[in-house]
């Protein structure tokens, strides 16, 4: 029988169904009744090994083995396959055959066993490995990650962009926000000395100062600020009676921030401020202090319109005084008031003569 074997392709001569040798490209003539047969693959890629041990092809034939890359990948290891220099995939697996004939295929192993050798994988490479065997971190300006090995600390991380193998050692990096964080406590109900229930608004900002001790001693930190910031607060309002809240609201801020000062090592933060937005009165008290305000708003505008009204009597009592001792004066006076009325007046009919004399009188 013949056969024909392309320059691409190999044949594997089999007699009896036992492995004779490799046949290369060419044509070739065995009687199939002596039990011959020939089984052809193409040289590209893995090597099939469809009828004949990969065993028996390896040893006993090498003119085969010549042209087949035999990869072995060792226990924490992976291995990236190469095509003339380019990345072709991830091997993984313990063993691999390659046909090496028309391309030149390498392989390049990458330890896995300790973490930190990821960081000197190229991105190329990185790309390509599946994500199950590495884990990526990324740390954003104003954050620091805490890096743990199977749950022991192992350092703290800075800005940046890192990669850790998983193969041996469980990775953690747990990130803590340093920037200055604003907490905002609205409608805070608060019992005055005086029983008066009055709301509070209260605003404040914080940033974490140990981020490693904060993440070991402290759960749910902003809830836990949250409740110390409320503690202070009732601490300041229950001393005092409502009017002498009102009387000392700006001392409040201040005492606020100063008892937080305090308080912020329990935390492992710094508070960067606190202030009072907002106190907000209850409906009905509000009403009475409205009502009390209008009421002194009103005696004030009393006191000073009776004021002007005694200086301006004053003034009047001053000018009689200055008209009786001067008859000048009074006469002077007397022609500025003629000099109003006249001024108002365009045209002057009377029946006698009477008034206009005394006026002829008044002006001469």
């Amino acid at each position: 029988m013949r056969y024909q074997i392309n320059q691409n392709q190999c044949g594997f001569l089999l007699k009896n169904g036992c492995f004779i040798k490799t046949l290369f490209c060419g044509t070739y003539h065995f009687l199939k009744m002596a039990g011959c047969e020939v089984v052809t693959e193409d040289m590209e890629g893995l090597v099939g090994f469809n009828r004949i041990p990969k065993e028996i092809l390896m040893n006993q034939d090498q003119a085969f083995a010549e042209k087949v890359l035999h990869v072995i990948i060792p226990e924490g290891y992976i291995g990236i396959l190469k095509k003339d220099g380019a990345v072709q995939k991830v091997l993984t697996e313990t063993e691999y055959y390659y046909w090496n004939v028309w391309n030149r295929l390498e392989v390049e192993l990458l330890d896995m066993r300790e973490p930190e050798t990821a960081a000197g994988v190229s991105k190329a490479y990185l790309s390509q490995i599946p994500l199950k065997y590495y884990k990526k971190v990324e740390i954003q300006p104003g954050e620091v990650g805490i890096l743990y090995y199977d749950n022991q600390v192992v350092r703290e991380l800075e800005t940046g962009t890192y990669y850790f193998w998983v193969y041996s050692k469980d990775v953690l990096c747990r990130v803590v926000d340093l920037k200055v964080r604003p907490l905002e406590i609205t409608g805070q109900e608060i019992l005055t000395a005086d029983r008066i229930g009055v709301r509070i608004n209260l605003m404040c900002t914080y940033k974490v100062v140990e981020p490693r001790v904060m993440i070991e001693t402290i759960k749910n930190l902003e809830n836990q600020v949250y409740a110390c910031v409320q503690l202070v607060i009732r601490e300041y309002v229950g001393r005092y009676r409502l009017d002498e809240l009102l009387a000392q609201k700006e001392d409040i801020s201040r005492f606020i921030f100063d008892r937080l000062k305090e308080e912020e090592s329990r935390y492992c933060i710094r508070f960067c401020g606190a202030g009072i937005k907002d106190i907000i009165l209850p409906g009905e008290i509000r009403d009475i202090m409205n009502t009390v305000l209008v009421a002194e708003r009103k005696a004030q505008a009393n006191v000073i319109t009776r004021r002007e009204e005694v200086a301006s009597t004053r003034s009047l009592l001053n000018t009689a005084r200055l008209m009786d001792e001067n008859k000048t004066l009074y006469k002077l006076k007397e022609m500025e008031c003629l000099e109003r009325i006249c001024a108002q007046v365009g045209n002057i009919q009377v029946g006698g003569g009477a008034l206009l004399e005394q006026l002829k009188a008044l002006v001469g």
